[in-house]
C-alpha cells in the first residue's frame, strides 16, 4: 500500500506500465466534472469508477481485496479513512472470490487506519486488503482500476 499526495504522483509512475497514463490522466482531467459511474480509459486495461457515498463506521466497513486489478483511490471531497491489512494475514473470508466484479471480502479487523484528505490517494495492489469509505458526511472520490497485467 502507498499514501501520497496527487502532487507526488510522479514518484511511483515507474511502478507499473500503465502509472504514467493513469496519473497523467488524474491531474489532467477536470474530476469533479465527470459523472458518478463507469469512465473507460483503455478496455478493461484501465478505467475508473467515480463514487460519492456517505461515509461509514470502522465497524460497518469490511475488508476487500482484488486480484486482476490494482486500485489507485484518490479523495475529491471529504475524508476517507481507509483501513489496510496484508491479504496473507485476512483468515475470515465472508464469501468466494467473485471473478466478475474481482473482489472477495473478508471480516477480519484492519491493521492500520489512514485518513485519506482530498487530493491525495492510496494505491492498493492485490496483496493489500482494505476498507474504503469510512468517514463522516459525503465522501466524493475516484477509483482508478489498473490491470495487473497490462497487455
Amino acid at each position: 500500500m502507498i499514501f501520497s499526495a496527487l502532487a507526488q504522483a510522479c514518484r511511483y509512475a515507474a511502478l507499473h506500465p500503465l502509472f504514467p497514463q493513469a496519473f497523467a490522466y488524474l491531474r489532467d482531467t477536470d474530476l469533479n466534472a465527470l459523472t458518478l459511474g463507469v469512465h473507460q480509459i483503455i478496455d478493461k486495461q484501465l478505467f475508473i469508477i467515480v463514487e460519492e457515498a456517505n461515509g461509514r463506521t470502522r465497524a460497518e466497513a469490511k475488508l476487500e481485496a482484488h486480484r486482476k486489478y490494482i486500485d489507485i483511490q484518490l479523495v475529491l471531497d471529504g475524508v476517507d479513512e481507509m483501513g489496510w491489512q496484508a491479504l496473507a494475514d485476512c483468515h475470515q473470508p465472508l464469501d468466494e472470490h467473485n471473478v466478475e466484479r474481482d473482489i472477495r471480502f473478508f471480516d477480519d479487523k484492519p491493521a492500520a487506519w489512514i485518513a485519506v484528505p482530498p487530493q491525495h490517494f492510496c494505491i492498493f495492489f492485490p496483496e493489500d486488503a482494505h476498507a474504503p469509505l469510512v468517514g463522516k458526511g459525503a465522501i466524493r472520490k475516484v477509483i482508478v482500476k489498473i490491470a495487473v497485467d497490462a497487455g
